[in-house]
């Protein structure tokens, strides 16, 4: 029994290590998305001061415009208040942010593919472990009472693993792979959608749904923390 509870205890540690690692992509993936926050936010301003309706001349700025009249003012009145060069950054701006924003996606997604591969290296260290529990010595398997004897021993082995809780390391891994998946995927759809013509309306749902993110139980990434801690 002590090899098995041995076995047992090498593979809880193995398994808790690679929820460590899977944890800091987790944290990796969540800074990300503070810099795709600012390039989102960056092309909602941008849109909407494009889109700046020019200036309503009423009495009073009409006489400070006459009382300050020049060249430079006259033509900038001309042509509605708005600066030509402001509009060249502004959409300099757009296109920045946009480059910036599947750059973000780009590095997501292959941080979801390390994610997958932790998940992967779990499952084949479980699989392993299994199929070491089930090997047995030639010189045990005498007669039935020795076969008896194994079978119990499988049984409280089997016990001690559920009681170290492996499978719950494991099953945190994958529902945190499958809400920042999640998370992930209404981030690319909100990309893919952006263009000059979205509506301011469009403009800030978006930016609430990629904050509020919806998909993401903060409780559960606590408790994964606690996990390894």
């Amino acid at each position: 029994m002590e090899c098995e509870d041995e076995a047992a205890s090498d593979l809880k540690e193995t398994i808790v290590r690679i929820l460590s690692d899977f944890l800091t992509k987790v944290t990796k993936f969540e800074e990300l998305l503070s810099v795709g926050t600012r390039f989102l936010t960056g092309f909602h301003q941008g849109l909407e001061m494009l889109r700046r309706p020019p200036l309503i001349k009423s009495e009073m700025v009409e006489r400070i415009i006459k009382a300050n009249e020049s060249r430079r003012l006259k033509a900038y009145v001309e042509a509605g208040c708005i600066n030509p060069h402001d509009g060249v950054q502004n959409l300099n701006k757009l296109h920045t942010c946009l480059v910036g924003l599947q750059d973000h996606l780009r590095k997501a997604k292959s941080l979801l593919l390390e994610l997958e591969g932790f998940m992967e290296n779990v499952a084949s260290a479980m699989q392993a472990a299994e199929t070491s529990s089930s090997e047995l010595p030639e010189e045990t398997c005498k007669n039935g009472l020795d076969h008896q004897a194994m079978v119990f021993d499988k049984e409280v082995e089997l016990c001690h693993l559920e009681k170290s809780k492996v499978t719950d390391y494991a099953a945190m891994m994958g529902i945190i792979y499958a809400m920042l998946k999640q998370d992930y995927t209404m981030q690319e759809k909100i990309v893919s959608s952006l263009n000059l013509k979205s509506s301011a309306g469009e403009l800030e749902s978006y930016c609430l749904m990629w904050s509020l993110r919806p998909f993401v139980n903060d409780e559960i990434m606590f408790q994964a923390w606690k996990l390894v801690t």
